[in-house]
């Protein structure tokens, strides 16, 4: 591996049995590593971009940081500019750029993981996310030279709807096509679909669920699970689940709760593919766009519709810390549900040729 710290000064150890990037998850590892292949011997920025992917609490976190940042890594090394010299004109410009710029998508043919630069340009809320995964960088960087500066600080971020999703939501008519679909392909499909629906999980959690993390606790079945910022908590496991999963394990009792034929943790772009594909078969309407997290948002807006729903109950539920980020999943719903629009075109449509009378001339 490229060395990525500095030769010793005096007055430093001349000698080292380790590294601190020893103690670093491979994510942390793995991108130090490729950055050194870019920067010169000694440089101290692979090594501080690999410690911030280090600090980051969940595999997920630190796999999406590591996607988001080298963006902003190759844009600099595009325009000639190293990282730690970046100012806010740059940084501007970045955000500019990424308007318009293709995301990557999977070339149909190529080898395995191979990606080229022709998908749309990333969502606002897509943006808005790298942009604050780079400032979180040069915040971490600030803090660990003692010197510097957040070149994003100053950056516009695009400005997002609080009160809304943009997830796509099923019904829950379509929810039971979908997780019928999921039965039909087998045990592991279903369990999966079952229990990210049924216990409002996202995939990170689900994936990185291990069997011996099921229990008990005063008469309920439970899933200790990993929350988003690296939090734990167990949570419920209706009996249906519970079953469910019962069938797929078929007595295993240690390893990834949702695990490949070979015993490791399955891939999150499998689960994607996944679920796009069985919500294809279930005739869902968004089946296109479909992707883990809608089980979760389905969970949370299904849960909210029933007639004794209790808003602290189901924002425990959802695993949400404040209250208003569960309210925005009853507003979408509402703004849809009580369009007017529905109304107005219902009253005006008593006043047009109807569209029968026009196929039958």
């Amino acid at each position: 591996m490229t060395e990525l710290v500095p030769a010793a000064r005096p007055g430093q150890l001349a000698t080292r049995t380790r590294s601190a990037a020893d103690d670093w998850p491979p994510e942390a590892l793995d991108f130090a590593t490729e950055l050194a292949a870019h920067y010169a011997q000694g440089d101290p920025y692979p090594g501080l971009v690999g410690a911030w992917i280090a600090r980051q609490k969940t595999r997920n976190t630190r796999s999406t940081y590591v996607r988001q940042y080298r963006v902003w890594d190759a844009y600099c090394r595009d325009t000639g500019t190293h990282p730690l010299e970046a100012r806010f004109p740059l940084a501007e410009a970045f955000s500019r750029h990424l308007e318009t710029a293709p995301t990557l998508q999977p070339v149909k043919g190529g080898h395995r993981g191979e990606k080229a630069p022709t998908g749309p340009p990333r969502s606002d809320a897509a943006r808005a996310n790298l942009l604050s995964a780079c400032s979180s960088f040069y915040k971490y960087a600030v803090r660990a030279r003692g010197d510097g500066w957040d070149p994003f600080d100053l950056v516009s971020r695009p400005e997002l709807d609080q009160d809304g999703s943009s997830t796509e939501g099923s019904t829950e008519e379509e929810s039971a096509l979908l997780l019928t679909a999921a039965h039909e392909d087998g045990p592991r499909s279903y369990a999966l679909l079952l229990a990210m629906y049924s216990m409002a999980l996202r995939l990170d959690s689900a994936l990185s669920a291990r069997v011996e993390d099921l229990g008990h606790d005063k008469g309920h079945r439970i899933l200790k699970v990993r929350l988003k910022g690296g939090r734990q908590k167990p949570k419920a496991v209706p009996p249906s689940t519970g079953h469910a999963i019962d069938v797929y394990l078929a007595g295993r009792t240690e390893g990834p709760l949702f695990q490949t034929r070979t015993g490791n943790q399955l891939d999150p772009g499998y689960v994607w593919k996944l679920v796009r594909r069985l919500a294809a078969r279930a005739g869902i309407a968004n089946a296109a766009t479909f992707h883990p997290h809608v089980l979760k948002h389905d969970a949370v807006t299904h849960a909210l519709d029933a007639p004794d729903a209790k808003l602290h109950h189901v924002q425990d539920f959802a695993d949400h810390k404040d209250p208003r980020t569960t309210r925005r999943y009853d507003r979408k719903k509402g703004r849809l549900d009580n369009s007017p629009g529905y109304r107005i075109a219902a009253r005006i449509a008593e006043r047009l040729p109807s569209v029968v009378d026009e196929e039958e001339e």
